[in-house]
């Protein structure tokens, strides 16, 4: 991706103190998501930096997640595939619980959403501390997908996410701090 393209993505991300949490700096996305040519600016790089061209299956992370991991999967010609908040999917599911800095939390996938030797890319907007995108990944190989790689729109590089995901194949994001 261009420098002055990244550059204006970059400047475009809203810095919001205080959210959720005092002491937190939150990264706003959705000034990115409200232009067009930004939003897919920002998929053609997320897709580039993965230097994957097929793969069967994109998995979203809920919430954001589903927003680039969706028009990832139609860029690549793959199915899409949430995973969810425990007890959000209607059908059959798998799920496992992941640590979080304070407690835990549940993550779910249809049983049937990836069949086994199906390749896989994993999308989300966020890599923070990794919990998340741990338990997905480990819910794709629990279903015997193969993992071809995750793609991130921004990591958080200080909070160590990168070392939790990195042994589920390749990691990339568009925009680190």
């Amino acid at each position: 991706m261009a420098p002055d393209i990244l550059d204006l993505i970059r400047s475009t991300i809203r810095d919001v103190p205080d959210f959720p949490n005092p002491g937190i700096l939150f990264k706003d996305i959705t000034p990115v998501l409200a232009n067009p040519s930004l939003l897919a600016q920002t998929i053609d790089g997320m897709i580039e930096a993965t230097g994957i061209t097929q793969v069967d299956k994109v998995v979203g992370i809920d919430a954001r997640g589903f927003i680039f991991g969706a028009l990832i999967a139609e860029r690549l010609g793959a199915g899409f595939i949430p995973v969810r908040k425990k007890g959000k999917l209607p059908w059959q599911t798998r799920g496992i619980d992941y640590a979080l800095e304070y407690g835990t939390n549940s993550v779910e996938m249809h049983l049937d959403a990836i069949a086994p030797g199906e390749t896989v890319l994993l999308a989300d907007d966020l890599l923070a501390t990794g919990g998340t995108a741990g338990a997905a990944l480990h819910l794709i190989e629990q279903a015997g997908g193969k993992v071809l790689g995750s793609t991130f729109f921004i990591e958080l590089s200080f909070l160590g996410g990168r070392e939790k995901v990195a042994d589920s194949g390749p990691v990339h994001s568009l925009i680190t701090y």
